[in-house]
């Protein structure tokens, strides 16, 4: 076996499918790609994610207590990338790459419209976000587009290289402890 550095763990563990944040700053909208982020509880449902002060979005985030996650299909594949590479507070993302929106129900922040889901979320919790770069957030409402034929979600390894989702293995049939869950 071949040892690797122990911080570089994220590239083992990594979280799930990369996701874009949208933010909205005294109506000035902005989106970021986001690789680390975590579910902690089914109810109410609670996300984890990491957004540093690094991020432009970081302030509009703890300004706003409010923002949506969106999951990119692999079609998004490189918007994603290079809208990870760029800053909101010098580059207006939605027009550079194109990205369409609609308005969220509960959220200041936009729907992502070409993603395959969009999560409505407000922050619950910052207690972890001056140490860690850790916000909690609670999804309150989600967005599913039926009508986008590339399913395929994509993950990141931390080194610009990416998974992508192939088929699913369905064992519903095993899960004897956890079917009462929707």
């Amino acid at each position: 076996m071949k040892e690797l550095p122990a911080s570089q763990a994220y590239r083992v563990l990594e979280p799930g499918p990369i996701v874009m944040v949208s933010t909205s700053d005294n109506g000035k909208p902005n989106v970021m790609t986001m690789g680390f982020h975590m579910m902690i509880q089914h109810d109410p449902p609670l996300i984890g994610c990491v957004i540093g002060p690094w991020d432009h979005s970081y302030q509009a985030l703890r300004k706003t207590g409010e923002c949506v996650i969106a999951v990119p299909g692999l079609d998004l594949a490189e918007t994603v990338v290079d809208v990870g590479n760029c800053s909101g507070d010098r580059v207006d993302k939605f027009q550079r790459y194109g990205l369409k929106t609609r308005p969220a129900k509960d959220a200041a922040a936009p729907l992502l419209s070409d993603c395959l889901a969009n999560i409505e979320c407000r922050v619950v919790d910052t207690r972890l976000s001056d140490p860690y770069n850790l916000f909690i957030l609670e999804a309150t409402r989600i967005w599913i587009n039926e009508a986008r034929k590339e399913r395929r979600m994509m993950h990141h390894r931390g080194d610009g290289t990416f998974t992508v989702d192939g088929g699913t293995l369905d064992l519903k049939d095993r899960m004897v402890k956890w079917r009462h869950l929707p």
